[in-house]
């Protein structure tokens, strides 16, 4: 069996590795340019490596090895146990993969090209997201928030279909929806999942609802209403996913004069994970039809990584040029000695708890003074402002990621029930945000992640809880630091070995939460978040 095994990866590897490769470069691509011939250059690479991954008789051969159980070696073990996850989820009718693929992709199309218009003007995210964050016109926000949603008329009818086939996928496979296949499949629990988040939600709520109090005081004093009439619009982003600015500081006014792209560089280089490399193949800044979002991607798994963003000199793209970097640095530094198939992350929350520890350093005082260049004396003004903003945002997203995570697992549970209506009455329970009067619109439909990224936003919640294990632990044992607010790991390159050899290298060797007790000496636990933004 083990002979047996090992003939079957050596196959496996000369057909995918290749074809990998150009798919996700041509995937880049298309991201980049928006033109349709790149997406469906990007779709028929796609359709080509499910249908390996489809084959029948290779999921028989790997059915039958692993229910063996005489495989010894654990790298081999591992391997198999992946490759089997990755054929049992493709093991459909290859024209219904094939359906999904391109609906999938023609999706992706839709939400890169789409401009919202304002006043028979066109406005990407990022001008509509200036128009949300600075003014102060009601008349004005409602109309730049409502075009921010038309997104989701133009692709709900197309999510439905997609969930419905991807549903129909789940059952054949002998999985209840395809929600709880997607969790099961990447080795998630969804019991313990739905039982964190309501941890999670007890935890937050008077938190929360403190914080909403102060949010709404301060808001309405801002636009000159009362607190029963703000409304979405008035929270300063489109889904009030982000904190508002409430406290008596910008912190855009830190980034307005820098070089996002110098500062990430600079950042990365003294903890010596140079990302030179990098910054050279990534795209970072707007374009015509360009994907307006942010995203890591690893090309080949020998170290060509990139990273697609539209930076402009503020807070929210400073923080996310260290989060998508963060990405970056975690596929970097995977061993290359790994077999192929185990070289990629622990988990998909793993990595986005890698990105979140390093996008959360855009707040902290410490690199604002040695990174960003600003004064001691000021940081010593605002270094509890700091935060204090720090922690709404964390707050804030919580909630945020209440409503996401249990939308989704209705909206696969039964995608036939009146889902408009459905959102607003979870963005009403765990935001606290009123649904505007009469508003009966697929605002669902307009979140990215609802259409392109299905079962995955719980992931973000779980990254945060794994982002302040890390910070604890490093703080803790490796800085012996008491003062973990004011730590940014600047120039400390003992903590960048640490995450290299301990989190990055191993890739997907281990079972995330094996990973996760190897390095801080505990499995995933939300104790350390709570100590950190709650208590």
């Amino acid at each position: 069996m083990t002979e047996e095994f090992k003939t079957f990866v050596k196959k496996f590897e000369a057909k995918v590795i290749p074809l990998h490769k150009q798919a996700i470069l041509a995937y880049f691509n298309a991201t980049i340019s928006g033109k349709e011939e790149d997406y469906r250059r990007a779709a028929d690479l796609e359709i080509q490596l499910t249908k390996i991954l489809a084959s029948k008789e290779d999921f028989a051969t790997l059915k039958r090895i692993r229910a063996a159980n005489t495989i010894s070696d654990p790298m081999l073990r591992r391997q198999l146990e992946v490759l089997y996850l990755s054929y049992l989820e493709k093991q459909l009718d290859e024209s219904k993969l094939e359906q999904m693929i391109r609906l999938q992709n023609e999706n992706e199309k839709k939400f890169s090209t789409f401009r919202a218009e304002v006043n028979d003007k066109k406005l990407t995210d990022n001008e509509i997201d200036e128009i949300l964050h600075t003014s102060t016109n009601s008349v004005e926000l409602e109309t730049a928030w409502t075009a921010s949603k038309e997104i989701g008329s133009v692709v709900a009818d197309d999510i439905l279909r997609l969930v419905r086939m991807r549903n129909e996928a789940a059952h054949e496979l002998g999985f209840a929806n395809y929600h709880a296949m997607k969790l099961q499949l990447s080795d998630q629990d969804p019991m313990q999942i739905e039982a964190l988040f309501d941890e999670l939600d007890k935890l937050t709520t008077p938190a929360f609802t403190e914080l909403k109090s102060d949010i709404d005081a301060k808001l309405a004093k801002r636009y000159n209403i009362s607190v029963e009439d703000l409304m979405p619009w008035h929270y300063q982003s489109r889904f009030f996913q982000e904190a508002p600015m409430i406290y008596n500081i910008d912190l855009d006014e830190f980034y307005q004069d820098k070089d996002i792209i110098s500062l990430t560089k600079q950042y990365f280089a003294s903890l010596n994970m140079p990302i030179d490399d990098l910054l050279e193949r990534s795209d970072l800044f707007e374009k015509e039809g360009k994907y307006q979002h942010a995203y890591c991607t690893d090309i080949d798994r020998e170290g060509d990584v990139r990273v697609v963003c539209n930076i402009k000199p503020t807070y929210n793209w400073m923080d996310t040029m260290l989060h998508e970097y963060g990405h970056a640095v975690y596929d970097k530094y995977i061993d290359r000695r790994l077999p192929w198939v185990l070289r990629e992350a622990a988990h998909i929350f793993t990595t986005e708890a890698i990105a979140m520890l390093f996008g959360r350093l855009a707040s902290n005082p410490a690199w604002l003074e040695q990174v960003a260049g600003i004064s001691a004396d000021k940081i010593e003004q605002i270094a509890d402002i700091l935060f204090q903003s720090l922690r709404l945002e964390q707050l804030v997203f919580s909630r945020w990621a209440q409503v996401m995570y249990r939308f989704e697992k209705a909206l696969y549970e039964n995608c036939d029930q009146d889902l408009n209506t459905l959102w607003w009455q979870l963005v009403e329970n765990y935001q606290m945000l009123r649904k505007p009067a009469g508003r009966d619109k697929p605002d669902w439909a307009s979140k990215i992640h609802v259409a392109l990224y299905p079962a995955y936003y719980h992931n973000y919640l779980l990254g945060e809880l794994l982002a302040s294990q890390l910070h604890a632990y490093i703080c803790r044992e490796i800085l012996k630091s008491d003062n973990p607010h004011r730590e940014a790991y600047v120039g400390r390159t003992k903590v960048g070995s640490w995450l290299i050899e301990n989190v990055f290298k191993p890739g997907h060797t281990l079972l995330w939460n094996d990973l996760i007790e190897n390095a801080t000496g505990e499995k995933l636990t939300a104790k350390h978040y709570a100590a950190q933004f709650i208590n």
